[in-house]
């Protein structure tokens, strides 16, 4: 995805309807979606590969270009069919007013051409991470997983939608309060979270969940029962982007090495940071350490 930002003043409202008036001063163009976990795992240190696809459009070139200058290497293909994905937020005095999102969803699998090279990929990387956004891109994420765990190698899952089984064998996913509750119902307290979390990861086979919480951390669950992280936030200005964190570190820890458990603490520092800043961003390997 390519986000675009609109910066500007609002001095007055329209006379043509309530509405405050924005005069655009500055705009900006940052890597969003996928691109954007890429850019995570990158700023941490980590080599990584994005393989992805984009429309034959401007927005697409353009995020080309930005992962170029990021030095992020990329496997893109292009579909003709495909709309680059673009969110455009229009932002005055430091609030977000509106956002504009460009798309359609493709009557086909955008990434099953690209299959053969995720085949020649995976023996080169020591993990797999999927970031799922519900646009089309992984109707075969099945297949990926298959792939990976045959190889030996870790995957994990930023899911989407109310059907979490076709995450079935992966190492870990990563949904949020929504996501989860789409899936296994709303909980009344803690235990019944322990319980519903229990149930889908035996169901799916899965070594780990990691729920993320917003204002109250994250939670992973995993053999040894359950793991509460408080969050990690001074304050928190923006929680755009702040999944892409907390999958892009846990991924780059445990391909060097950590465990799920050791990560997630990673992970929840790394939210801790980039929430209080504006946008999609990333955290630096010199700012998680310190």
């Amino acid at each position: 995805m390519l986000d675009r930002y609109w910066f500007g003043g609002v001095e007055r409202i329209s006379p043509e309807a309530p509405v405050p008036v924005v005069r655009v001063t500055r705009e900006e163009m940052r890597v969003g979606g996928a691109a954007n976990v890429a850019m995570n795992v990158k700023s941490l240190g980590a080599a990584c590969t994005l393989l992805t696809v984009v429309g034959d459009d401007a927005p697409g070139r353009s995020l080309r270009e930005l992962l170029e200058q990021q030095g992020v290497a990329a496997v893109l293909g292009t579909d003709p069919q495909l709309q680059t994905v673009v969110k455009l937020r229009v932002i005055g005095r430091s609030q977000q007013l509106l956002r504009i999102d460009f798309e359609n969803q493709p009557d086909h699998e955008v990434l099953q051409l690209m299959l053969a090279d995720f085949e020649r990929l995976l023996p080169e990387h020591d993990l797999v991470l999927l970031s799922d956004y519900g646009k089309g891109g992984l109707t075969h994420v099945g297949r990926m997983i298959e792939q990976s765990r045959a190889a030996g190698t870790p995957v994990l899952v930023d899911p989407k939608g109310s059907d979490f089984s076709r995450y079935a064998g992966a190492t870990a996913i990563t949904p949020n309060r929504h996501e989860l509750t789409q899936v296994v119902g709303a909980w009344s307290d803690e235990d019944d979270l322990v319980e519903r979390a229990r149930a889908l990861r035996q169901r799916l086979g899965l070594q780990g969940l990691l729920l993320t919480r917003s204002e109250e951390g994250i939670s992973l669950f995993d053999d040894g029962g359950h793991l509460r992280l408080p969050t990690a936030a001074r304050e928190v200005y923006d929680v755009t982007g702040a999944g892409d964190t907390v999958i892009g570190t846990l991924a780059a820890m445990m391909a060097a090495g950590l465990s799920l458990r050791e990560a997630a603490a990673y992970a929840n520092r790394a939210a801790g940071i980039v929430v209080s800043r504006f946008g999609t961003a990333a955290v630096s390997r010199a700012e998680l350490e310190h």
